[in-house]
Parts: structure tokens; C-alpha cells; sequence
């Protein structure tokens, strides 16, 4: 397990995947902003699922995130579209509702840069997040992300376009975490 501050990041467990599905999947809104395609409908044990694991998939690698106090499921995060030639990747999580507002989401990033970064030697990091979500850009900034940009009417969200903003993160700017 990989630990912050408050969150450890750890293998996906089977019984964290129904949790995941009905706290993140099965909110429309909150699944339709967090992903770029269209909500559906998913059973239980679909392997269509986005909490299912392919541990054959080198480019995305899933971590359960949990309380460290605790040991409850809190979340989800990610590292995505890993490229390993130009070493870099994509951070993404998601909070449980109970989980939000908590201060989970700066310790995640600050998580998945040290396994990004440390752990397989990448060299940027990159999060893209609507621009309304305030909780994500300030996890972002504080993590020392730097803004680089807007995309303009990006995102089809709840039948609307809304911007995203895109931060970026190179080691060389990257301070640790004390704990990471």
C-alpha cells in the first residue's frame, strides 16, 4: 500500500468494486463529470464496470483509496494514458459522497505523484478537470500543479458544454510530501 497523510492507495479488492459502483457509477451527475463518455446503466458485475481491474492493462493502473485511520473505502484513484516513451501519465480519483469535503483529495494526489514520479520514473504529470470543480484544482495547486490552460466548451455534461482546465506537473517542480 502506498501512504499519504490520511489515504492509503492500495490493489483494487472485489467487494470495493459494488461500493465504487453504487457511490460513483450509479450518481448520473457525478458519473457523467467525471468521465468523457455518456452515461448508461451498468448491473452489478459488468465487465464494463469502470472499477473493474485488467491487471493486463499497462497504461491505466486503479487503486482503491482508503482511510489510513479507519481502513473504509473513501475512493478511487488513477493513473492513466501511462506513456512510457515520452514518461509521462494522467491523474484522475474519485471521493465516495461521504468521503467529499474532507481533505482527502490533495493527500490522493499527493499519492499518485510520489508513484508516479518515484515509483515509475515519469517525468509529467497532467490532470484535466471541469472548471467548476473547485475541490479537484485546489487538490491540483496545492500539489504544485501549474494551470496551463482552458478548453473551451469541452466537456458535454448534463446537456451542457462546459471548459475544462488543464494543470501540469514536471518532477523537476515537484516538492514531496513529507510522508510520501
Amino acid at each position: 500500500m502506498l501512504k499519504g497523510n490520511t489515504v492509503g492507495l492500495r490493489a483494487r479488492h472485489e467487494d470495493d468494486i459494488p461500493l465504487l459502483h453504487a457511490g460513483l457509477h450509479d450518481d448520473v451527475v457525478t458519473a457523467s463529470r467525471a468521465t468523457a463518455n455518456p452515461w448508461r446503466p451498468l448491473t452489478a458485475g459488468s465487465e464494463a464496470l469502470p472499477f473493474q481491474v485488467d491487471d493486463k492493462e499497462q497504461g491505466h493502473v486503479p487503486f482503491s483509496v482508503v482511510d489510513l485511520e479507519s481502513g473504509e473505502l473513501v475512493g478511487t484513484a488513477t493513473l492513466w494514458g501511462i506513456d512510457n516513451h515520452n514518461r509521462c501519465a494522467h491523474v484522475g480519483l474519485g471521493l465516495l459522497p461521504s468521503a467529499r469535503g474532507k481533505g482527502y483529495s490533495t493527500d490522493v494526489v499527493a499519492v499518485l505523484c510520489h508513484y508516479g514520479f518515484v515509483v515509475r520514473g515519469l517525468h509529467r504529470l497532467q490532470i484535466e478537470t471541469l472548471a467548476d470543480n473547485i475541490p479537484m484544482i485546489r487538490a491540483s495547486e496545492r500539489n504544485g500543479f501549474v494551470r496551463e490552460g482552458v478548453l473551451r466548451s469541452s466537456a458535454w455534461v448534463m446537456g451542457e458544454f462546459l471548459d475544462e482546465v488543464l494543470y501540469g506537473l514536471l518532477v523537476r517542480d515537484w516538492e514531496p510530501a513529507p510522508t510520501a
